[in-house]
């Protein structure tokens, strides 16, 4: 088992406090934003086995079976298929979706044929895997998720009472579901900028004023002001109207699938996802925007935010179902002097304290963790967990 250095990236929407409180260390000033915990060529890992701190994606890489195991490897190459963060957002990230794996290979597979270089800002696919992921709270987390039901979203847009809106929400309610989501969206996004920066202003405006209300959707018009403030002028802002607000509360989840439009706005997760770049973005942002290819992945269908509350195996071990191969992630809540809790070594584990300290006891030692330091255990290595504190535990599914 290894103790893993991580990097904290530092992007302009990240806290500035949240992710030092967590790992104890004074504020510098600057946005952090993620700590990356995994085998990610963008920023892996470093462990240290004693001849100096290396890579964990290179540790992997000179002996992938024995790190991953052989049952891993078969399933998805040599390589840790997960990614395991922490996000500190103290401003909302952009508005996107991601691609179906096989979305992601044909996209893929054309910008290749295509010749568009890897880093051109207005490349779509990284990489020929699909990213869905999963965001459980460890603070109060607001987010957007999902297309609201069109004639819900015709009521909140209605309220607002701008003129402009009015084209919108007549489609909204005339059209069948997939029919009245994909015009809408496909207009916002293609609308003059200068007429839709128009619109988001007076919209803005007015979800500020009705935020301040009583009302069904006070917080979801609160939190599209926000939005508005951050990014004045963006059609993504009309785009996020179309999407359900949540708010997690600490230990409560999200999993986010293939063609589910969403954004995270506020607060503190662990996130878990599969070991790929591929975003397409619906605004939000000033980085490219791909209309055509973004409505051939977006799923034009409604649904409420499914919350995911952990549930517990015999074993204690508080488990978030998700359907999916590449990644598993649960939560290990332990009592002072609890008896040590073995975890099961079939797959490669990630493992991230969260709360209270910890200790990692296997065959060459023990390891502690406190709170925001993480461990990495190879395949096939038996280890329990002992102390009192909170333990996320990451692994493959399959």
């Amino acid at each position: 088992m290894d103790r893993l250095v991580n990097t904290v990236r530092p992007y302009a929407w990240g806290s500035t406090t949240a992710i030092p409180e967590l790992l104890g260390v004074r504020p510098t000033g600057e946005p952090q934003a993620e700590m990356w915990m995994g085998a990610h060529p963008g920023a892996p890992s470093l462990v240290d086995r004693g001849a100096g701190p290396v890579a964990l994606s290179e540790a992997i890489a000179a002996d992938p079976e024995g790190e991953l195991g052989t049952a891993a490897v078969r399933l998805f190459g040599p390589r840790l298929p997960f990614l395991l963060k922490v996000l500190a957002a103290a401003a909302p990230l952009s508005l996107q979706v991601h691609p179906d794996l096989a979305q992601a290979k044909e996209g893929f597979a054309d910008e290749e044929e295509r010749g568009v270089p890897a880093d051109a800002p207005h490349r779509n696919y990284k990489d020929a895997n699909h990213k869905p992921e999963l965001i459980c709270a460890l603070t109060p987390f607001d987010g957007l998720c999902g297309f609201r039901d069109p004639n819900e979203a015709a009521e909140l847009l209605a309220a607002l009472e701008v003129d402009s809106l009015k084209p919108y929400v007549d489609i909204l309610h005339a059209h069948p579901e997939s029919h009245a989501l994909r015009e809408v969206l496909t207009a916002v996004l293609t609308a003059d900028p200068e007429a839709m920066a128009e619109t988001v202003r007076l919209a803005a405006a007015a979800a500020e004023r009705l935020g301040a209300l009583d009302g069904p959707y006070a917080p979801a018009y609160a939190a599209y002001a926000s939005i508005a403030r951050h990014y004045p002028g963006d059609p993504g802002v009309i785009a996020a109207m179309l999407l359900n607000f949540v708010t997690l509360q600490p230990g409560e989840a999200l999993y986010l699938g293939a063609g589910v439009p969403h954004a995270y706005l506020e607060g503190l997760g662990v996130e878990i996802m599969s070991n790929s770049d591929n975003v397409l973005r619906c605004g939000l942002t000033p980085k490219h925007v791909d209309v055509p290819e973004l409505l051939r992945v977006v799923r034009f269908e409604s649904a409420a935010p499914a919350v995911l509350r952990p549930e517990a195996d015999p074993s204690g071990e508080e488990v978030y179902a998700t359907p999916v191969d590449e990644f598993r992630l649960s939560r290990h809540v332990l009592a002072d002097g609890a008896a040590p809790r073995p975890l099961p070594a079939a797959g490669p584990q990630i493992l991230l304290c969260a709360s209270g300290e910890v200790s990692l006891r296997g065959a060459d030692g023990e390891l502690p963790l406190t709170r925001g330091e993480s461990a990495f255990v190879p395949a096939g290595e038996e280890v329990a967990l002992t102390g009192g504190g909170t333990v996320f535990r990451a692994t493959v599914a399959a």
